[in-house]
């Protein structure tokens, strides 16, 4: 690839992030270059899986979840952990336990940040720890915040069990998704690791898109049923301070 073809690129990754969804028309003239030019830079960033098209006739064009995650792994990464900082301290702070925040890669769920518990037994994952959505509370709210194309896509892939209480049938987990759309937040027992629960809560961008997910986990004896309330608007309305800051209406 060129240097001008490589300057070509970033320029439409640029207007995509700030236009999204945008058809090719409008993404020439924005960027002042013919469509021949502006589709090439098209076709190359999707083969690489950092854009995507919307299904004919609007055939609109968007950063695709891995954009997000390697951005969020970059200079992304501080800025969404700066803001979601504040918030998810106090979380963990209300809570005592251990507070994670995840982006999306593909099929998984990157760990970006985490803000331990105090107590001696606690839920621990490494940063940048790839989680499978189907088997994480981050996935989960994630995957219900999500739009139905992407769902689709998800569930016809492989839906491992890491635990025997994982959900793997593409029934179940549109149930559950429901579910959680209804309550605003996922509870996932032992459905990643045994004898570990978590709550999730989808993090949003302005147009409404799920981008990343925040959520509290300990142990299963810890997080009972009990606390599956209070805990969960707590954790809706961290998502919600999160996404507030992110889009700049804090």
């Amino acid at each position: 690839m060129s240097t001008q073809s490589v300057v070509n690129a970033i320029h439409v990754i640029e207007a995509i992030s700030n236009f999204q969804p945008v058809g090719l028309s409008e993404l020439a003239r924005t960027l002042e270059q013919p469509k021949a030019t502006v589709l090439r830079a098209l076709r190359t960033l999707e083969e690489l899986g950092w854009v995507e098209q919307s299904e004919a006739p609007a055939s609109h064009w968007s950063l695709t979840y891995h954009a997000y995650a390697v951005a969020a792994r970059t200079g992304m990464r501080q800025n969404i952990r700066d803001l979601a900082l504040a918030p998810m301290s106090a979380l963990q702070e209300e809570t005592s336990e251990t507070i994670h925040l995840c982006v999306p890669d593909a099929r998984n769920m990157v760990v970006v940040e985490r803000l331990d518990s105090s107590h001696t037994l606690r839920a621990f994952i490494a940063l940048g720890t790839a989680l499978q959505m189907h088997a994480s509370g981050t996935g989960l709210a994630f995957l219900s915040a999500s739009d139905p194309k992407f769902i689709d896509e998800y569930l016809s892939g492989p839906l491992e069990a890491r635990t025997s209480s994982s959900l793997t049938s593409p029934a179940k987990i549109r149930d559950e998704l429901q579910a959680i759309r209804e309550r605003g937040y996922s509870i996932n027992v032992d459905g990643r690791s045994e004898g570990i629960t978590s709550l999730g809560a989808a993090i949003c961008d302005r147009s409404g898109a799920p981008i990343g997910s925040v959520s509290i986990s300990g142990p299963t004896s810890r997080i009972t049923e009990s606390h599956f309330e209070e805990y969960g608007e707590s954790l809706v309305q961290t998502a919600k301070m999160i996404t507030n800051r992110l889009s700049g209406t804090h």
